[in-house]
């Protein structure tokens, strides 16, 4: 092994065996085995986590090569269709240069995601681009091992002013890595996203995820564009994306709503830096509190936007979670003033868009409101997704007109 722990040296690469009939759907192509289809033995489950191996069916069929980890419930994770690739910085950089000439190719400037895990083929890998600046995750043990050769790609081939490592997602525990938040290049990451011709003002150290939300970047030129002359109500508003973008396209007055005092400072920091702080108010509370009070205050709103973080966080969470979207759209359809909007979202992939519509569409009803869906939408192209990872395709969203 090299420094980086996980490019190779002349040893032999190891062999991992399916067991016999697990062959099926990794030869159709998908780019996971789980712990329960491997040959497990008391050599590999002391193997080092992210190593690479090649990876074969019990009768010999050659999948290629995966990075590993015994520790975790997907014990393999497609690196590589060859099972003879050199897992290196050359490699590494083949892949960043890929997805730099996509992102190039979709016409999507400096700001965006630059890597979407399995999409990118870099199983696992986030990675954030705020112009010089780049924020990345490694929610896989092969990633959080060839970070070194990753810092360095992206400083080479983009000429970059720091990298931030976001190590603190919950996915890093499935893999037993710990969490952290470091700076692995230059000395000051505040940035200023540009995004529908104003700026946001963010601190990639501190703030959620990797700190701004790329995916829901179609979803807010759409709002913006029926915002002019409207009144807006942006609920888990994080740091106003969704209610200054409406402010910039012409809304009468703009109403954000968070539990964080930090997000809201942060909202109105970006509102005076484009000169909109004279039609943006804020309101912090509970959302599900603060619209039950602004119904009861008799508000309503030409647009109001719902877009929480995820209600459902595990497989066992979805119930409660699709409970607690259908509790939202219901407090939030009284606040649209007849012939208004209502944009709602959820970022759980565990819960999915049928069921996600349809609890949309029961709180509509209980709220005793009609609608018609005007649009059903995702992420950006910026967030691919693997054609045999539908689940990956997390984001969901529905901007509807009530009556």
């Amino acid at each position: 092994m090299t420094a980086s722990g996980l490019a190779e040296g002349s040893a032999p690469r190891p062999l991992v065996r399916l067991n016999p009939g697990q062959e099926r759907r990794l030869k159709a192509g998908h780019p996971w085995a789980f712990s329960n289809e491997i040959r497990m033995s008391a050599e590999l489950r002391g193997f080092e986590k992210g190593v690479p191996v090649r990876l074969e069916s019990a009768e010999g069929w050659r999948l290629g090569t995966f990075m590993f980890n015994p520790h975790s419930l997907i014990a393999a994770r497609l690196l590589d269709r060859d099972p003879a690739a050199v897992i290196d910085g050359a490699w590494v950089r083949r892949r960043l240069d890929d997805a730099i000439a996509l992102r190039a190719r979709l016409g999507l400037g400096s700001f965006h995601r630059l890597i979407h895990a399995e999409a990118d083929r870099l199983p696992g890998l986030i990675v954030d681009r705020y112009d010089d600046v780049a924020v990345i995750q490694a929610n896989t043990a092969g990633m959080d091992r060839l970070l070194p050769e990753i810092r360095t790609g992206l400083v080479d081939a983009l000429g970059l002013r720091a990298v931030v490592a976001r190590n603190d997602s919950p996915f890093r525990l499935h893999e037993s890595l710990p969490q952290e938040v470091t700076l692995l290049h230059g000395t000051d990451a505040a940035v200023l996203v540009e995004e529908g011709g104003i700026r946001f003002p963010i601190d990639p150290m501190s703030g959620q995820k990797t700190g701004w939300f790329f995916d829901q970047r179609p979803n807010r030129d759409r709002v913006a564009a029926l915002a002019r002359g409207a009144r807006v109500l942006d609920v888990f508003c994080h740091v106003g994306a969704f209610g200054l973008r409406c402010a910039a396209a012409g809304a009468e007055e703009v109403l954000l709503v968070d539990s964080s005092a930090p997000a809201l400072a942060n909202a109105m920091e970006g509102a005076a830096l484009n000169g909109l702080a004279g039609r943006v108010a804020t309101r912090r509370g509970d959302a599900f509190d603060v619209m039950s009070e602004l119904a009861a205050e008799g508000a309503r709103f030409d647009i109001v936007i719902v877009d929480p973080p995820a209600f459902a966080k595990s497989k066992k969470d979805k119930d409660a979670g699709l409970r607690a979207y259908g509790r939202m759209a219901r407090l939030a359809a009284p606040l649209v003033a007849p012939g208004g909007f209502m944009f709602a979202a959820s970022c759980s992939h565990h819960a999915g868009l049928v069921d996600f519509a349809a609890v949309i569409a029961e709180g509509i009803t209980r709220a005793r409101r009609e609608g018609r869906i005007l649009l059903t939408a995702g992420a950006g192209p910026d967030h691919p997704v693997h054609p045999l990872l539908p689940e990956s395709a997390y984001l969901k969203g529905q901007l509807i007109q009530l009556i």
